[in-house]
């Protein structure tokens, strides 16, 4: 059933945007927002209902099936940031509170899937604002220094704040919802063993973890798998939680965390191990990064990463102009192509053997981590967290959920023999 809305008595039914139709339609509204409702008239996928800030509705859509998204806009102030900021300023419009939607997620995965229109709704035409982001982004490049500060600017949060809606494994990353799982603790136990059987863990190996985390798969692989861990750690929040976890398990004899920048390493290992800290690397050391792990194994030694990546086609454009993600979540991060991690590991003489790809295992898992943030965000802002940080972690949820859903990122673990 059509939406409607209610003006006193009267009863104001949706316009169905077309290119025929749009000029007329929109006439007196800004300038900003009608150029931004044209370029919305041509999706190609899916359908978008807007509620304008003086109650109007309008509807555009596609020919073919995608996500039926809806926004309510609370001024005219998005398309206009939208312009200038692109991810950043779509995002910052929402902390603003200038608009909202019924469902963020959808609203955002149905301009991840229209991405040609989605990308003339958001800068991409403002080379000025590009630059200072990609600026912006080059000044958070992870030398050993810079390196400790980006991740500080995540990760150092507090273990309050992250223990609060995190699974009680306390893991940061997606969780694998395998036929064992039946909750998201039990997907995250999945995850790790997941990665550690097809690196070919087992007692009494020598394993290099390297980012890792709050100690979940240290953890796990020296009580489960007998196997001998080193954990490296830049968080010094991180490296608090995992020592004290370690020592409380009774495995500070077979587990050792290190506060350690993973390119100051010199130990060999039969096994190398990383979840989802290979983003936060910058492209400069992705082969620094590989470069490591090589010299890190054994002759014959095995590596296995869970690595989040973008699609080929649309790499180019995404590591011109710096996102949402890399200006208020992960500073100096970047996404590989799946092309990019084959490459990488020929040129290391790392052979790839085996990929495990789940994207819409990692959108379960953001829609689990938003219930729970949504569900302790009392207790939260006793902590001190105000509501427009309540608003960014809200928008990055959404905006991650969307990007998996649709499949415009994906995770997998990929495993590579020396």
């Amino acid at each position: 059933m059509a939406s409607k809305t209610t003006k006193g008595d009267a009863v104001t039914e949706p316009v169905w945007l077309t290119p025929g139709n749009v000029g007329a339609a929109l006439k007196g509204l800004p300038l900003k927002a009608q150029a931004a409702l044209r370029a919305a008239a041509h999706l190609p996928r899916g359908t978008l209902t807007i509620t304008t800030p003086d109650r109007k509705i309008f509807k555009v859509g596609g020919r073919q099936h995608g996500p039926d998204a809806a926004i309510v806009l609370h001024n005219w102030n998005l398309p206009r940031r939208a312009f200038a900021g692109g991810t950043i300023g779509v995002a910052e419009s929402y902390m603003d509170g200038d608009w909202d939607s019924p469902d963020v997620t959808t609203f955002l995965e149905l301009f991840v899937v229209n991405e040609d229109v989605g990308e003339d709704l958001a800068g991409g035409s403002n080379w000025f604002i590009n630059a200072a982001q990609r600026l912006r982004h080059w000044f958070n490049d992870n030398t050993r220094g810079r390196s400790r500060k980006n991740i500080s600017a995540h990760y150092d949060l507090g273990n309050a704040f992250y223990r609060e809606w995190l699974d009680p494994t306390m893991t940061y990353s997606s969780a694998l919802f395998d036929e064992t799982a039946s909750d998201l603790e039990s997907a995250q136990t999945a995850k790790y063993r997941a990665l550690a059987k097809n690196i070919g863990i087992t007692r009494g190996s020598r394993v290099l973890e390297i980012g890792c985390g709050w100690g979940g798969f240290a953890e796990y692989a020296a009580r489960e798998l007998g196997a001998h861990v080193t954990g490296l750690t830049i968080s010094r929040e991180q490296f608090d939680y995992a020592t004290q976890r370690i020592e409380q398990a009774g495995l500070s004899g077979m587990a050792e965390i290190k506060f350690q920048d993973y390119r100051d390493e010199t130990g060999k290992y039969d096994h190398v191990a990383s979840i989802e800290m290979f983003e936060a690397v910058g492209e400069k050391y992705w082969p620094v990064f590989f470069g490591k792990v090589k010299d890190c194994l054994n002759p014959g030694g095995s590596a296995g990463m869970q690595i989040i990546t973008i699609n080929d086609r649309s790499f180019d454009r995404y590591r011109k102009r710096p996102d949402f993600i890399q200006r208020y979540v992960f500073p100096g991060g970047m996404l590989p192509t799946p092309e990019k991690l084959k490459s990488l590991g020929r040129d290391f003489g790392l052979d790839l053997y085996c990929e495990n790809i789940f994207p819409q295992d990692y959108a379960r898992t953001l829609a689990e981590w938003r219930e729970r943030f949504w569900g302790s965000w009392d207790r939260l802002r006793h902590l001190g967290f105000d509501g427009r940080f309540k608003k960014l972690w809200e928008f990055y949820l959404f905006y991650c959920e969307a990007g998996f859903r649709s499949e415009y990122i994906d995770v997998r673990q990929v495993f590579y023999k020396s």
